[in-house]
């Protein structure tokens, strides 16, 4: 029986939808990426009383009441968030939090993992099926989008990302992606993606960014996944203001890329940029080149692909006399 239980879940980097059209039978599709940070952190553990701390304490803890109704379980609980990673921000903290809360919950009562299935329960995973695989396991990930009959968008390709490329975080602490109710009313202002865009975007993964990561040829990579960028921002610009959300983070993402960091973009809603480099010490010097020109509230990270989904650990109750 466990008596604690700690659950490290990974930011990820939406690197663009495969089919908007949706056409064919299925829609969005998603091609991602974890992260090696930020994480969120959480820690579940008996108690006599339930309590849930920090950040993101208040949708943590609807998430708890949640599965405890759904699974029947009605003990105590003291749930404490550690860390979490930024909200509406484009890194997929929603969907991270709510698998963290509820895989917690699940091993600490000796229950199986449901991944998908509390993934639906939570709604998380609507559009997007990168959140969910990333959890489960690492690696630069394609998910076939969702079926017109419904489930969960399955995945269909997982390469591992090089150990010594990195990617270049910019974050924007002074402002946030759509999120809620905007998000859904700027999908529905859209018009219909070209069936033509799609099929470029689908070319673009099969052809570009998978053989790259085979070949391990950044360069090619970050072409496609500029290319990628560049029609999926170009359509939704009208909603968020541009191909990228923030202007801020645009003017770094593209001075990183005069630099020589490759495969610009923004990670879903934004307003989180990216860029990649080759190793760190070519990182460095790319985000050494646009660190002064940086606007007050731009953060830029290094940091890894991650090649591992979350990560689980738990203590026991030692029963004595047992």
């Amino acid at each position: 029986m466990s008596n604690s239980v700690t659950i490290r879940v990974p930011a990820r980097l939406h690197l663009g939808f495969l089919d908007l059209n949706g056409d064919a039978g299925r829609r969005f599709g998603s091609v991602g990426l974890p992260l090696s940070e930020p994480e969120t952190v959480v820690t579940l553990s008996r108690s006599g009383e339930t309590i849930v701390e920090g950040s993101e304490s208040a949708r943590a803890s609807e998430h708890l009441s949640t599965l405890c109704r759904h699974l029947g379980i009605r003990g105590q609980h003291h749930l404490v968030v550690e860390q979490s990673i930024p909200s509406h921000a484009g890194l997929g903290s929603g969907t991270q939090i709510a698998l963290a809360v509820a895989s917690a919950l699940r091993t600490l009562h000796n229950l199986p993992l449901d991944i998908a299935g509390d993934a639906s329960l939570l709604e998380r995973g609507g559009r997007s099926g990168i959140g969910i695989a990333s959890f489960e396991d690492g690696g630069v990930i394609v998910d076939a989008g969702k079926h017109d009959r419904g489930g969960p968008p399955p995945v269909v390709a997982r390469l591992p990302f090089p150990e010594e490329w990195r990617v270049i975080l910019i974050l924007d602490h002074s402002g946030h992606g759509l999120h809620g109710d905007a998000e859904v009313a700027a999908f529905r202002s859209l018009p219909p993606f070209p069936a033509a865009g799609s099929g470029e975007i689908c070319r673009r993964v099969l052809m570009g960014v998978m053989p790259a990561l085979v070949e391990r040829d950044l360069p090619a990579f970050g072409a496609a996944v500029t290319a990628i960028q560049m029609l999926i921002g170009s359509h939704f610009a009208p909603a968020q203001g541009g191909v990228f959300t923030s202007k801020r983070v645009e003017m770094v993402a593209h001075g990183l890329n005069e630099a020589g960091a490759v495969g610009i973009g923004q990670s879903s809603w934004g307003p989180t940029g990216f860029a990649f480099a080759p190793s760190h010490e070519a990182a460095a010097k790319f985000v050494g080149a646009v660190q002064q020109t940086a606007q007050d509230g731009i953060e830029i990270k290094i940091v890894k692909g991650r090649n591992s989904g979350a990560k689980i650990s738990s203590t026991r109750l030692d029963l004595v006399g047992s």
